[in-house]
């Protein structure tokens, strides 16, 4: 695929948006295998994907509103009554190339921004290479088959900073890498593990996620090597397409750019009604 074929339209963005869903609703299974008596679950509706992991979970939200069918009221009935019934708010991720009417539909339905989240793509091949180099003596390369709590626990202390997050982080971090759709990726430096990273593969598009440096390691280069190496291994599979999804202006999104990402567009989430 050449860089004018990842041009945004409507197409593109159904992709990516889609991507993004099916990877949260594997989480939202694995949950729901893991610890049936959390309640996770999600569900579609006129293409808008529900997922509800728990009342303070980023997870618990739509994807995809009004970006593969109009948004009608009826739809929207529907997904409130699911996230109500758990006595959670509702909570809408929506791509600028959703159907227009969101913007009245949502604001005279109580709903206002509360979010910003920038997603950037960059296609894929076999021959291509990265534009930045991994640190002197770094690699990354796929997890191993029993390193699933060795990459749990790199993951949750690239974490160290913020404690208040290390529960939160682990139980992703388990769920990512024990079934969740999810492929681990360990960065070493002398052997041992100091970053890791992951993707989830769907339609042709790679989804890069789970980026964690061990504070001690940062500024090596470790986030350099994981991304070459699942970009490399995304193509092999198949991947035509890579994104991410960044804070606007944030590192992530500027170390991104500097790989070759390029901002496809900037989504709005849409808070709090609550039930």
């Amino acid at each position: 695929m050449s860089r004018d074929a990842a041009r945004t339209d409507h197409a593109l963005a159904q992709r990516l948006e889609r991507t993004e869903a099916a990877a949260n609703a594997g989480f939202v299974e694995a949950r729901a295998r893991v610890h049936p008596d959390h309640g996770s679950a999600w569900i579609e509706v006129g293409g808008t994907r529900a997922m509800y992991d728990g009342v303070d979970s980023p997870i618990t939200q739509t994807f995809g509103l009004g970006l593969f069918a109009p948004i009608t009221i009826t739809d929207l009935d529907a997904i409130e009554s699911f996230f109500s019934a758990r006595r959670a708010a509702t909570h809408h991720e929506v791509c600028p190339l959703s159907d227009p009417a969101h913007l009245v539909i949502l604001s005279e339905r109580g709903y206002r921004p509360i979010e910003q989240s920038t997603v950037l793509c960059q296609p894929l091949s076999l021959s291509a290479s990265p534009t930045g180099r991994p640190g002197a003596g770094v690699t990354a390369r796929l997890m191993a088959p029993g390193e699933e709590d060795l990459w749990i626990d790199t993951s949750v202390a690239g974490w160290s900073s913020a404690p208040e997050f290390g529960a939160v982080i682990r139980g992703f971090a388990e769920l990512m890498s024990k079934g969740g759709g999810a492929t681990g990726f360990l960065a070493e430096i002398a052997g041992r593990a100091v970053a890791t990273g992951a993707l989830v593969l769907h339609d042709g598009v790679a989804l890069l996620a789970g980026a964690s440096t061990v504070p001690a390691w940062r500024g090596r280069g470790a986030q350099t090597a994981l991304l070459a190496a699942r970009l490399e291994y995304a193509a092999a599979k198949g991947a035509d397409l890579a994104m991410v999804v960044a804070m606007p202006g944030g590192q992530s999104q500027l170390n991104a750019e500097r790989q070759g990402f390029r901002i496809c567009y900037t989504r709005t989430k849409w808070g709090s009604r609550i039930p």
